[in-house]
C-alpha cells in the first residue's frame, strides 16, 4: 500500500515537471536565439501534493528511527491513504482539479494528520 501511494505521488509530481510541449521545434526555428523552456504551471493543488509525500516521508523516518511502532507507523500510514483517495474522488467530480474548498478541506485534514504524526514521534525511542 505504502509502495502504491509513493509511486502514485511519484508519477503525479513527474507529471507535473514535465515541459507543456514535447514537439520539436521546425527547422526554421531551430535557428532562432534560443529562450528559456517552457515548463508546466504550478497548479494550486500541488502544495497538497508535496504535503502527502513529505509526510509519507516523515512516517517512515519515524519508523526507521523506532520513533514509532510499527502499529503506529501502520495507522498514519492508512491515514495517509485515507487523505490521498479523498483526493481523488474530489479531483475525480472536477476533471482533475481541486476547487479551493476542496483544497481547504484537504489541507485541514492534513494539518490534523501532521500533528498526529508529531506527536507520536517526539519524545523518547520506542
Amino acid at each position: 500500500m505504502k509502495t502504491l501511494i509513493m509511486g502514485v505521488l511519484a508519477a503525479a509530481s513527474l507529471a507535473a515537471a514535465l515541459p507543456a510541449s514535447a514537439q520539436t521545434a521546425p527547422p526554421a526555428a531551430q535557428s532562432a536565439p534560443q529562450t528559456a523552456p517552457m515548463t508546466a504551471p504550478m497548479t494550486a493543488a500541488a502544495p497538497v501534493d508535496r504535503r502527502e509525500a513529505r509526510q509519507e516521508q516523515r512516517i517512515n523516518e519515524g519508523e526507521r528511527k523506532g520513533e514509532l511502532t510499527p502499529r503506529e507507523g501502520r495507522r498514519l500510514h492508512r491515514r495517509e491513504a485515507r487523505i490521498h483517495h479523498r483526493e481523488q474522488r474530489m479531483r475525480a467530480h472536477h476533471h482533475g482539479h481541486l476547487t479551493r474548498h476542496e483544497r481547504h478541506r484537504l489541507n485541514h485534514r492534513l494539518d490534523r494528520a501532521s500533528r498526529a504524526i508529531e506527536h507520536r514521534t517526539e519524545g523518547e525511542t520506542r
